[in-house]
């Protein structure tokens, strides 16, 4: 199972689990959906802080990715350069 989809099933079932259990609390229909406006917009936040987060990890990959492939290139090239003199020689 990748991380990405632990990360999804897992905020999936806090936001459901979350909201059955302010539904089913033993309080008036106003505080019901105050608590369901403060819920909502606490996980909004926490989505947010999340997707961000894997942005940044996303982009730290992608950036170690575009080095050791630069890396592997100049390696490659160096490769080719001395074979090239090995058969000119």
């Amino acid at each position: 199972m990748s991380v990405g989809r632990f990360i999804a099933g897992f905020a999936i079932g806090s936001i459901v689990g979350g909201l059955i259990g302010v539904l089913l609390a033993p309080q008036s229909g106003e505080e019901t959906r105050e608590k369901l406006v403060d819920k909502s917009k606490e996980i909004c936040e926490k989505a947010h802080d999340t997707v961000s987060e894997i942005q940044n990890k996303a982009d730290g990959i992608v950036s170690d990715m575009q080095t050791k492939g630069d890396e592997l290139i100049s390696k490659l090239q160096d490769i080719i350069n001395k074979q090239k003199h090995t058969e000119e020689a």
